[in-house]
């Protein structure tokens, strides 16, 4: 590794830390910010933890519903409070006294009412005090609202500074008033008593009135005396055992207990201690994550785009999680979380993308108010998607692994309900329809793979599938062109899958790659033997110069690559299928004619680099085997397998499988699979055994 390959790594590695750093502080920050009563409780179910004891003294409230019913009693049984109007007492009593000297004047001397005349003061003495007896006990005027009451419902009366209940049976109206006049006047000893009676009569009126303001005002002070509490649990006692019924009186036990503790929590838990808390979760959760990708995938630490990919993933659900808690007509059951493992085996492999699943689960069940239950369901869902092997390059069958997911989804609730209530009746089906949600989001990833493929260069199975069709136009034009090229490319490809399903390396992308490995030679393709029906060109060119041709095809070929935009994977086995190997015919023939010259072979060397991953190796392997084998006239099945060792040690001395990661036991894998495959293409003949 030279000096710049060190720095790039190790700038890598710094970049590596930042983003793990980053996320930790990110996810910290969107964790619930007080302590929470961590145990999930319901009516009716069994309450599955140790003995719950009060750490202190609370209250128990009242459940609303009952405080509900009180206030509509109080509500409906509420004595209303009317109001004496003394003002309109006054203006009464004054109509009376004017009303009085009119008829008085009026019957004066005309000998009709000699007593009134000869004594008026008497006669209005008389009026005013009935008036007055009949105004201070009031004459009611009834609300609209209060006229279907009956006789003996109560009613307050205000009278100045003193308030006492009535019923309206035993109070009078206008009606109730004049009748009083007319039974009372005849026994008042008066001689002209008949002179009172229109005069009294006028001024009659209603002075006592609903009084809206002040039954509201007292009505709600009712509501607010109703007691909200219902007894009172000491510490230390025992708020449900273990394995006991949650019943309704135990629910307002619990339901009481969590608002009091985080009540106290929050006023005696310290802001500084509770963020501490949560960095250390998200650090133990982050910091196992990347112990992981350091032991079992390092390369991805020092790809900053690969681990972006992989930590945003963690942090974007996170987010969603922390929004749909806040949000409460929003359910985190409805996020579709299976889409991460989906997504990520995609562009890697089924551990990968389990594990990170795993993470972003973890850290969602943290801030999310479900617990367990939620916690179990998307772990088995993320099982499902990993065993039932999830492929988005065909849809038919995605659209059913969606479906068996859903399935999954149902079954796992249904199980959790059963288990913690035992019901039918008392199951949450609004849960299923969170589900239903979860599952047909995940049919999101179809579209989300191509998109992410591009702005990350990965490279994914739909794409692959899509450049594997023969009418590409950089395969049509091999074909046309190259049309031996493009056989030897086809029987590269097949002989590289199943030496790929032999190891379980990635099948589908070693045989689009065997299709383009070679696409550079379109460019002169009678330069190469394969294509090559007349006389060869390279007898009119020199060793260096057919070298450099030879060789050019894989620098043309990546440049076809790039301008076709094909994904980085396969440009990388264009690179890597000749390693740094030298074109040996050229340079040998060139040695032969200068045997005593000095010169350097890099001008008989391919630009490299050597290939790293398997499937690069398996490849390369490949294509120097099945080009080799034509060379054989007829081989023998020994004379057959003998070569192919041959090639294959020859490509292990000249260090070129220095740098990949296949090992030994996969590389023997591979041997025979070439055997087999190329056994059967060139149908050995049978040995005889030597005459004596």
């Amino acid at each position: 590794m030279n000096k710049f390959q060190q720095i790039k790594s190790q700038l890598s590695g710094i970049a590596s830390y930042g983003l793990f750093l980053g996320a930790i502080v990110l996810i910290t920050n969107l964790f619930p910010n007080k302590l929470q009563f961590n145990y999930n409780f319901d009516k009716g179910k069994i309450w599955p933890y140790s003995d719950l004891r009060a750490s202190f003294d609370f209250a128990v409230l009242r459940p609303q519903q009952e405080i509900i019913q009180e206030e509509v009693r109080i509500k409906e049984q509420f004595s209303p409070y009317y109001e004496i109007n003394d003002s309109l007492t006054k203006e009464q009593l004054q109509i009376f006294r004017e009303h009085f000297k009119e008829h008085w004047k009026a019957v004066r001397g005309n000998g009709s009412f000699d007593d009134v005349s000869q004594r008026p003061e008497i006669y209005e003495t008389y009026g005013e005090q009935f008036l007055k007896r009949i105004l201070k006990k009031g004459i009611l005027k009834l609300a609209d609202n209060h006229n279907d009451k009956t006789s003996e419902f109560v009613i307050h009366i205000l009278d100045g500074n003193t308030v006492h209940p009535q019923t309206l049976g035993n109070l009078q109206t206008l009606g109730a008033a004049r009748n009083l006049l007319i039974d009372s006047l005849p026994y008042s000893g008066l001689a002209d008593a008949d002179f009172l009676y229109p005069i009294l009569e006028k001024s009659l009126a209603a002075n006592l009135f609903f009084n809206p303001d002040l039954s509201e005002k007292m009505m709600q002070e009712e509501i607010r005396q109703i007691s909200q509490y219902r007894g009172k649990v000491a510490k230390g006692e025992i708020i449900v055992p273990q394995n006991g019924l949650i019943s309704d009186e135990v629910y307002q036990r619990l339901e009481s207990y969590r608002l009091e503790y985080e009540k106290q929590a929050e006023n005696g838990q310290s802001p500084l201690g509770l963020l501490l808390g949560y960095l250390l979760l998200a650090s133990i959760i982050l910091g196992v994550y990347y112990i992981y990708l350091k032991n079992y995938y390092p390369q991805i630490l020092y790809q900053t785009h690969q681990l972006f990919f992989l930590l945003m993933w963690v942090i974007l659900f996170a987010y969603l999680v922390t929004l749909f808690e806040q949000a409460n007509s929003l359910n985190i059951l409805m996020l579709p979380y299976c889409i991460v493992p989906i997504v990520i085996k995609n562009f890697f492999d089924s551990r990968l993308a389990f594990f990170t699943h795993i993470v972003v689960v973890l850290i969602a069940g943290f801030i999310s108010s479900l617990g367990y239950e939620f916690i179990f369901l998307q772990v088995l869902a993320g099982m499902v998607v990993i065993v039932g092997d999830v492929v988005t390059k065909n849809w038919n069958r995605f659209f059913y692994s969606i479906l068996f997911i859903l399935l999954t989804y149902v079954l796992g609730n249904l199980g959790i309900g059963l288990v913690q209530g035992g019901d039918w009746a008392d199951l949450n089906y609004g849960a299923y329809y969170c589900l239903l949600i979860s599952s047909f989001l995940t049919l999101l990833a179809y579209p989300l793979i191509p998109l992410f493929e591009r702005f990350f260069r990965f490279t994914s199975s739909i794409t692959l599938t899509e450049l594997q069709d023969h009418d590409r136009p950089l395969l049509r034009e091999l074909a046309a062109k190259a049309p031996g090229t493009w056989q030897h490319s086809i029987q590269v490809g097949n002989m590289a899958e199943e030496a790929a399903r032999a190891i379980q390396a990635d099948a589908l992308l070693i045989k689009v790659a065997a299709l383009y490995h070679d696409i550079g030679k379109s460019k002169q393709p009678e330069y190469y033997i394969e294509n090559q029906a007349g006389e060869n060109p390279h007898l009119l060119l020199s060793e260096k110069e057919s070298a450099k041709l030879v060789i050019s095809h894989v620098e043309e070929g990546v440049k076809m690559a790039k301008k076709a935009y094909l994904p980085v994977a396969i440009i990388e086995f264009i690179k890597t299928h000749h390693g740094t190997t030298r074109a040996e015919y050229f340079y040998r023939k060139y040695k032969e004619k200068h045997p005593n010259e000095l010169f350097d072979d890099n001008v008989f060397r391919y630009p490299g680099p050597k290939p790293k991953t398997k499937e690069q190796t398996i490849l390369m392997l490949a294509d120097t085997i099945e080009a080799g084998c034509k060379s054989l006239k007829n081989p023998t099945e020994t004379e057959l397998i003998t070569f192919i060792d041959k090639l294959i040690s020859e490509k292990i001395a000249k260090e070129q499988l220095q740098e990949s990661v296949l090992s030994f036991e996969e590389l023997e894998l591979c041997r025979e699979v070439f055997h087999r495959f190329m056994k059967s293409v060139h149908h050995g003949r049978i040995e005889y055994p030597k005459e004596d």
